[in-house]
Formats: structure tokens, C-alpha cells, sequence
């Protein structure tokens, strides 16, 4: 082979050697912009300083990124990841003031200690014990549990944006062979039925609200005891914020 042959092969070589870091340096890019996004939607940011600053950034990757055929995350695409996560944080920002005020209607209303609730990534969650809302072993409502359907359909009704899931749940004891449920399930899904009817006839939309039974799934605790039992049959209202044009 003559030396200028085997100098341009050296320099091919090279030439396509050195671009095998471009896949590494594409993986490495995806990664920090996912992880910047996260940071985003978890934190308080100017938005007039982030544009700016996401800004610089794309203009100083761009001349890079554009020798990358694979693992490339577009402007277009990075913009809609934050514009999803602006919007989870508001949900959340917004839901967080929706859970302070069933706070305050547990105690103005006098049931803080029976109904209880907890909010959790932008979900909040109001939980009545099952044998306040119904009899042993039956699934109408007792009147207690119709009153406290009524105390929250009053909150229920200021709330129109909130979506209302209602999930009923019993404890691992299987309905005896005199029941005439056949099981858990059925059981748990027609108290939470009773509930969604009792709403209907106090006027919340049946567009907002969706009926569950989970018999014994997810216990609040084990059911090792006739106490622990009790705490797992209990009916659960669910409240997510409804997004504009859902």
C-alpha cells in the first residue's frame, strides 16, 4: 500500500472513530434535560429566568445535536415535557387547597375524628368507616351514613372540579353462605353503588362520579384482629382535579 493510501485511510479511520461519542453524549443530554424538567416541576421558578436559561441551553446544544441521528429529543418535544409538568404543579398547587379545606370542614362540621383524609401527588382522599355508613352486613345506608353523604355533598357541590371516585372495601372475612352476596367483591362494589346513588339523588352530575369495589385489597392494616378488620371496611371518596376539556 503507498503512503498517501495509507494516509487517507488513517484519516478515515479516525474520521469515523471520532463520532462514536456522539451516542454517549446524546444519552448523557436526555438525560440531564429529563432531570432538569423534574426539577422543574417540583420547585419554585421564574418563569421569565427558565426561558431564558432553557434558551441558552438548546442554542449551545443545537450545533451538537444536530449530528445526532438517534436518542434526539426535539425543542418542540422538550417544550411540551415542561409545559406537562407546569401543569402537574399547578394541579398539585391547587388540589393542596382543596385537602386544606376538607381539613377545615371536618372540623366545622363536627366529623374530625370520623371521617379522615389525606392527599397525596394531587389526589385527595376522604375516608368514612364502613360500619358508620352501613349496618353489619348490609349495603344500605344507615342514617348516619346518609347524613355524612350529605355533609359532603355540600362540599362536593362547591367543588365542581373535582372528579369523585368512590371505592368500597371490606375486610378478608368472606360473606357466610347464608349472605346473599357471593362475595367480597360484590359486596364492597354495591356499597359503593348506594353511595353514587345517594349522590345522584342529592344532584351531584353522574359525569363526575365512578363507583368501585376492591373487597379486601389494599388494607390500611392487617387484618390479624375484630379491630383491624373494622378499620379496613371502610368507603373511600377519591377527588382529582378535572382538566379543562375532559
Amino acid at each position: 500500500m503507498k503512503d498517501d493510501d495509507r494516509s487517507i485511510f488513517l484519516q478515515e479511520e479516525e474520521e469515523d472513530g471520532g463520532n462514536e461519542w456522539l451516542t454517549t453524549f446524546a444519552d448523557l443530554s436526555m438525560l440531564l434535560l429529563v432531570f432538569f424538567v423534574l426539577l422543574y416541576s417540583m420547585s419554585t421558578i421564574d418563569t421569565h429566568k427558565f426561558s431564558e436559561t432553557f434558551s441558552s441551553v438548546t442554542q449551545a446544544l443545537q450545533g451538537k445535536m444536530r449530528q445526532i441521528s438517534t436518542s434526539r429529543i426535539t425543542r418542540e418535544e422538550a417544550g411540551v415535557l415542561i409545559d406537562q409538568a407546569l401543569m402537574r404543579r399547578q394541579i398539585i398547587e391547587s388540589q393542596r387547597k382543596v385537602f386544606a379545606e376538607v381539613k377545615t370542614l371536618q372540623t366545622k362540621k363536627g366529623i374530625e375524628g370520623l371521617v379522615s383524609a389525606n392527599f397525596e401527588d394531587g389526589r385527595i382522599v376522604i375516608r368514612v368507616p364502613g360500619d358508620v355508613m352501613f349496618p353489619s352486613g348490609r349495603v344500605t345506608l344507615t342514617p348516619e351514613g346518609a347524613r355524612l353523604v350529605a355533609t359532603l355533598k355540600d362540599f362536593f357541590i362547591q367543588h365542581k372540579d373535582q372528579t369523585i371516585k368512590i371505592v368500597g372495601y371490606t375486610d378478608n372475612v368472606r360473606p357466610s353462605r347464608r349472605s346473599r352476596f357471593k362475595d367480597n367483591w360484590e359486596f364492597s362494589a354495591l356499597r359503593a353503588v348506594n353511595v353514587l346513588r345517594e349522590l345522584l339523588k342529592m344532584g351531584i352530575e353522574s359525569t363526575r362520579l365512578t363507583a368501585t369495589g376492591l373487597a379486601y385489597l389494599n388494607p390500611l392494616v392487617p387484618n390479624s384482629s375484630a379491630e383491624y378488620r373494622a378499620k379496613n371496611r371502610r368507603v373511600e371518596f377519591v377527588l382529582e382535579k378535572r382538566v379543562s376539556g375532559q
